[in-house]
């Protein structure tokens, strides 16, 4: 992780809500995290460009660019950036096209704070969860695919693709559990870290993006396929 002299993970706040922010920089901090704040687009592309951080949370709505821009640069400069996203949005394509241009999550204002520090915290673990399961061999294949977990990049089709951290960990979840059926609370535990039950089309979004890459057809997915009422199973 990303930290300060005194042992702090440094996060940036991309916020223009005054009321929103301030409260949200104070409890954070409370939380033993370093905050940087940006309350436009323009101020938060310089501090990126510029300084490290460990997660960014984005606002959508913001002067200048907006969420969906920024997290398009950020995944451009750093691609494994954990980029946790807010908004006060309640239609699913806006939350869908999030993910697809690379959040690892979103949480729709209001929110608890609760559950916001729980997805914050969970999202920072990502990276010892991932060390912690080591691959005899990083680079796996399956059909004309091969994914390296090591850099988490792919090979799909005969272009290569980079994968955020939360992607490659959903597949190598898949991978080490191949043949037996993964559910979503399951995926929730031990790729988010989340323990709670929270409502979040999280999962299902991200098995999306994972067939668009791997699969030949989509829609008759024929490696990550959906068990009714069960969760999902992982077969070459």
């Amino acid at each position: 992780m990303t930290e300060n002299s005194s042992g702090k993970s440094r996060l940036l706040l991309v916020e223009d809500e005054d009321s929103l922010a301030i409260g949200l920089e104070y409890n954070l901090q409370e939380e033993g995290y370093e905050v940087i704040r940006a309350e436009d687009g323009k101020k938060a592309i310089e501090l990126i460009n510029s300084q490290n951080f460990d997660l960014i949370i984005l606002d959508i709505m913001l002067p200048y660019y907006n969420g969906f821009e920024i997290a398009q640069k950020i995944r451009k400069r750093t691609p494994q950036m954990p980029i946790l996203m807010l908004t006060a949005r309640t239609d699913i394509k806006d939350r869908v096209k999030g993910l697809e241009i690379g959040a690892d999550d979103y949480v729709t204002k209001p929110f608890h704070l609760d559950e916001l520090l729980l997805r914050i915290k969970g999202m920072l673990k990502r990276k010892q969860w991932y060390k912690t399961a080591p691959d005899e061999d990083p680079v796996f294949t399956f059909g004309n695919n091969e994914i390296n977990f090591d850099t988490t990049t792919c090979k799909v089709r005969g272009k290569t693709v980079q994968l955020t951290y939360y992607e490659a960990m959903v597949m190598k979840y898949f991978v080490k559990h191949e043949g037996k059926i993964v559910s979503r609370k399951e995926l929730l535990v031990n790729v988010w870290n989340i323990t709670e039950d929270i409502e979040t089309r999280t999962v299902d979004n991200f098995i999306l993006r994972l067939r668009k890459y791997f699969e030949p057809n989509p829609s008759k997915p024929k490696y990550i396929r959906s068990v009714r009422s069960a969760g999902y199973i992982f077969e070459r």
